[in-house]
């Protein structure tokens, strides 16, 4: 008896008869919380996952990286609303047929990769690692700003280690040889060896460890790690360095597609290009202030001379200058003028410094929500990749 024809037998929720003298029968699967259409042909189901109408974006169900996602789709108003909290699909009101499905992130790239989801938010480092270059899966957003890290290799400070600088220089080490060769901890067994192979280290052996790879070379189970790193703080509390060239690659939030169901589910490159839009105005705003002043001058011209020539007022295509109408012994006057640009945050305090040092008065900050655009760049760069 086939695995299947077990599990129908034995599974309490399967609505239907089974019986191995039938043709082929229909039925529906009901268990794990699961319901989706299923044909049994010789002891195996074939999942009609097509036919679904419903678009399926996939996010992190846990840990930091599942918070930040929720915050930032909350800053572009499409809020997540989950009814019970322990169960996986959720839904984003202000988009209509769209599911929120909450999963590990390495299920979300395999999951885009089966069509069980269309769209996902997961790290470059997870994207990487798990899609391996399939040419069906499509980065749409490649900064959402939040889950920085890197992908590095990290040897030990000491013993014969410790004048290793680089990765060319650990590759040129006559220590590794077919009999002893560099043993590396890492989860990362598609990025790590490919990424030594590349650099010249033919002599390698892979190994995961659960908990902190940190100990491992410690240990003694491993003479380096391939990890993700945020500040290297822990790294060097366990007395590992990073070296020249060891950078496997710089991760941070991603927004990811299948390329077959951008083509083919209907529905799903008008969602993808509102969602698109939400963050890319969001993120966009997030490193500029708007600046209103005001400031005396006798026309137009003249005040945007004046402002022209300072290098930090230009905004994000000129200043807005519009005239100020006030009453001066019951005489209505135009001798000040309201200005109005975008400042970036770094560079706040200096162009408020030049505002007031050509006659601006009044300064006020406040922070920007979104900045749209007429078009999103991205948003031409996904049709390009589809042939659209």
């Amino acid at each position: 008896m086939s695995f299947m024809q077990t599990f129908l037998h034995q599974c309490p929720l399967v609505s239907g008869a089974f019986n191995q003298s039938l043709p082929p029968l229909k039925f529906t699967v009901k268990c794990c919380s699961l319901t989706f259409p299923a044909t049994v042909v010789n002891g195996s189901v074939d999942r009609k996952s097509n036919e679904r109408s419903e678009i399926r974006l996939g996010l992190p169900s846990k840990g930091r990286m599942a918070s930040d996602t929720l915050d930032l789709l909350k800053d572009c108003q499409l809020s997540v609303r989950q009814t019970n909290p322990r169960q996986y699909v959720a839904e984003i009101p202000q988009i209509a047929n769209l599911e929120v499905w909450f999963q590990r992130p390495k299920d979300i790239v395999r999951k885009l990769l089966s069509g069980d989801l269309d769209l996902g938010i997961v790290g470059l480092d997870t994207f990487s690692e798990y899609g391996q270059g399939n040419e069906d899966l499509i980065i749409v957003h490649d900064a959402l700003a939040f889950g920085d890290c890197r992908l590095s290799l990290a040897i030990p400070k000491y013993g014969v280690f410790e004048n290793i600088n680089s990765v060319k220089e650990l590759a040129q080490m006559p220590l590794w040889t077919a009999e002893r060769p560099l043993r590396v901890a890492t989860g990362f067994t598609y990025l790590g060896p490919k990424f030594l192979k590349e650099n010249g280290l033919q002599h390698v052996t892979f190994s995961t460890a659960d908990g902190a790879l940190e100990a491992a070379p410690a240990m003694g189970i491993a003479d380096a790690i391939v990890d993700l790193v945020s500040s290297g703080t822990t790294l060097k509390e366990n007395n590992l360095k990073e070296i020249e060239g060891g950078v496997l690659l710089e991760s941070q939030g991603i927004m990811v597609a299948s390329k077959k169901s951008l083509m083919q589910r209907k529905g799903l490159l008008d969602i993808t290009h509102e969602i698109l839009e939400r963050f890319e105005a969001h993120l966009k705003a997030l490193d500029q202030f708007t600046v209103v002043a005001n400031m005396r001058g006798t026309n137009i011209d003249e005040v945007s001379e004046r402002i022209l020539s300072q290098p930090s007022l230009s905004g994000l295509q000129g200043p807005t200058i519009s005239p100020v109408f006030r009453k001066v012994d019951g005489v209505v006057t135009q001798d000040y003028y309201a200005i109005v640009i975008c400042v970036p945050k770094k560079k706040l305090y200096k162009s408020v410094q030049q505002l007031r040092s050509i006659g601006g008065s009044g300064v006020l900050v406040s922070p920007l929500t979104y900045i749209f655009n007429e078009e999103t760049p991205r948003w031409n760069e996904l049709l390009s990749k589809l042939g659209l």
